[in-house]
């Protein structure tokens, strides 16, 4: 009987604490699964990449207990740290006063969020939804698309105190002191939980219901703005694309922490442990080299289980404690995650001893894997790590300068040998690359370089020579005359400065032809179609198209239709499969072709080399060539 007494109220002490338990469970399993999991160095990298998250999701919180939501988070980040670095640098304005202007930033979209939601009686949903695209497209137009640097006093919010507690992490607790305290001890916390409790009841007690509810989407604002100046400051760099996306995982450590989307319920050490799942989540499935596309089927397993254990613990109709013994299971839970962790070290410690391998390991850091090209190089690289017998494990950052940060964080805490990163942007990649040269971690480029950082090599095609040899590709097919218009790659990548410039200083040579416009693409096939029907409408009759790679160039095929090939020539950049199939059908005049698999090969080659102490070349130069309909069929044999 004391047994199963016991048994039950242990079952009951980790259904009340769900997402604890699935926490603990989390590092239990990844400390057995990788022995470079639970060191001091990851560990803090963790709490690095959860805070930016966490700080949004406590922002979140206040308005997921008041039943509402917000979906704006993530595009008001960025559009802060936007306003604070554009202020800073293009206006002049004084550091502090640009500080001020960027959480002033989040506020107002907050309070225009909550002012629409209370008195203009939109849904939650549509107005922030709204406020997620203004927010969003008010970012690129101060930017210009272009990321902007940010202040070095600013900056410093993304470093570390003593060489090792990192900043975000400070931050990061002391925003949730912030929100345990405005929840649990003051008067608009009180609100927020009449409010979501019964909205209508909080009114006939004479709750003025619409203006505490500007003020909760205010504070949600102020939160957001907190957390992008966090963000720019470990990027160095205020990117109009940042956190693209976030608000999603924001609502998820929400969720997860036990808060009720129904409203009433929620609190800041749920919220922490949410934020703190996902990024436990991340960092253990880029050790254990788990394929990008299998991370996100795994995140979303996880969140669901994690809300379905909350789900079942309200379902178990356990009988509300007293105070007291409120108090003594709070103090029960610490006391057995204090044990499980210090159990789970003593385990993995034992478990890994000795394990060391004499395997050579790189990582490899993809911007993206959505891209053939790409899937090219990490097919050489793979190829290569193979024949040599190296242990490569390679991520793919879905063209998020951020999670790319954190993916080669990750990899200099594990002490790699070296580490190849083809970056998402230039600027951005730059902090993480010092950290990994601190660590004494070589750094490979591929393909794009890396700006503010050592690289030991730069393994790339002559991007410059290539802009040059689509322009006169083009030029000459045109006859020398005629108007044109040109898709720009992702805007702050070396790849697509230096095609541009290349091309651009390859029309010097014909004067007879006229760009009528350019407008960036980002480098994928949809957003090229996009672009490519909105410029015909006003471009009708241009008679080129350059696009600084393959996939754009498609997209602009697509738009043009029957014009492909006939009144309307097309060259492109890569020479990937897609494009080769293109130009060999006519509908792509030419393509300037790179060797995406040899760049993986020789990356690899160069970084074994790097780690190995041997002396390799800072700038290694792969060939290009203009491929057309007359030499695609003998090209690469």
């Amino acid at each position: 009987m004391a047994t199963d007494t016991r048994a039950n109220g242990l079952r009951r002490l980790l259904f009340d604490n769900g997402a604890l338990s699935a926490l603990i469970l989390l590092v239990i399993v990844l400390s057995a699964l990788s022995g470079d999991f639970l060191t001091t160095n990851n560990v803090l990298n963790i709490g690095v990449q959860a805070a930016v998250t966490a700080i949004l999701a406590f922002g979140v919180t206040f308005v997921i207990v008041a039943a509402g939501i917000d979906l704006s988070v993530g595009s008001v980040a960025a559009l802060s740290a936007t306003v604070l670095a554009w202020s800073a640098t293009s206006a002049g304005v004084p550091v502090w006063l640009a500080v001020l202007l960027g959480l002033a930033t989040g506020l107002g979209c907050g309070v225009v969020n909550g002012a629409l939601i209370a008195y203009g009686k939109l849904p939650p949903f549509i107005a922030t939804l709204a406020m997620l695209s203004v927010a969003r497209g008010l970012s690129l137009v101060i930017s210009q698309g272009s990321p902007i640097p940010f202040p070095d006093s600013v900056s410093h919010l993304g470093d570390t105190l003593g060489g090792w507690l990192p900043v975000p992490v400070l931050v990061m607790i002391a925003m949730g002191v912030v929100t345990a305290a405005v929840l649990g001890r003051t008067y608009i916390g009180r609100a927020m939980y009449a409010i979501g409790g019964n909205e209508e009841a909080a009114r006939l007690s004479g709750l003025r219901v619409s203006r505490q509810k500007v003020v909760i989407y205010g504070l949600a604002g102020v939160f957001a703005a907190v957390a992008g100046i966090v963000l720019a400051s470990r990027l160095s760099s205020a990117q109009p694309q940042a956190a693209l996306g976030y608000e999603l995982d924001a609502i998820a450590a929400v969720v997860i922490g036990g808060a009720s989307l129904a409203g009433g319920k929620g609190k800041a050490s749920g919220t922490l442990i949410g934020a703190l799942i996902l990024a436990v989540l991340r960092n253990g499935l880029n050790l254990l080299s788990v394929s990008a596309f299998w991370q996100q089927v795994v995140i979303g397993v996880v969140i669901a289980l994690a809300v379905l254990l909350d789900t079942l613990r309200r379902r178990s109709g356990s009988a509300p404690a007293t105070q007291d013994v409120g108090k003594t299971r709070q103090a029960l839970t610490y006391v057995l995650a204090a044990v499980v962790a210090v159990a789970a070290i003593g385990a993995v410690s034992l478990l890994h001893k000795g394990s060391a391998s004499t395997t050579p390991r790189l990582g490899l850091s993809l911007s993206t894997l959505n891209n053939p090209f790409f899937v090219q190089i990490r097919q050489g690289a793979q190829q290569e790590a193979d024949k040599l017998g190296i242990d490569l494990t390679v991520t793919d950052a879905q063209n998020d300068a951020t999670q790319q940060g954190n993916q080669l964080q990750n990899f200099t805490s594990t002490n790699l040998g070296a580490i190849v990163v083809n970056p998402v942007d230039s600027d951005a990649a730059g902090p993480a690359a010092r950290a990994a040269n601190k660590a004494r971690i070589p750094v490979i480029a591929v393909d794009r370089g890396v700006s503010n950082a050592e690289t030991a090599a730069l393994v790339a095609s002559d991007n410059v020579e290539g802009g040059r040899l689509g322009a006169k590709a083009l030029a000459e097919k045109l006859g020398g005359r005629g108007t044109i218009v040109v898709l720009r790659g992702r805007p702050g990548t070396s790849a697509s400065r230096e095609r541009g410039a290349g091309f651009t200083e390859g029309l010097e040579n014909y004067p007879g032809i006229t760009v009528v416009a350019e407008q960036p693409a980002d480098f994928d096939r949809t957003k090229g179609l996009d672009v490519m029907a909105n410029l015909l409408q006003a471009h009708p009759d241009i008679q080129g198209v350059f696009a600084e790679n393959d996939e754009m160039a498609l997209g602009a095929i697509k738009a043009l239709g029957a014009k492909a090939g006939s009144s309307v020539q097309v060259v492109g950049f890569d020479g990937t499969p897609d494009g080769l199939s293109a130009v060999a059908a006519g509908t792509l005049y030419a393509s300037v072709a790179q060797q995406p698999k040899e760049l993986g090969r020789i990356a690899i080659r160069t970084a074994k080399a790097a780690a190995e102490g041997k002396t390799v070349d800072a700038v290694i130069k792969v060939p290009v060539q203009v491929v057309t309909k007359d030499n695609v069929a003998g090209f690469g044999k």
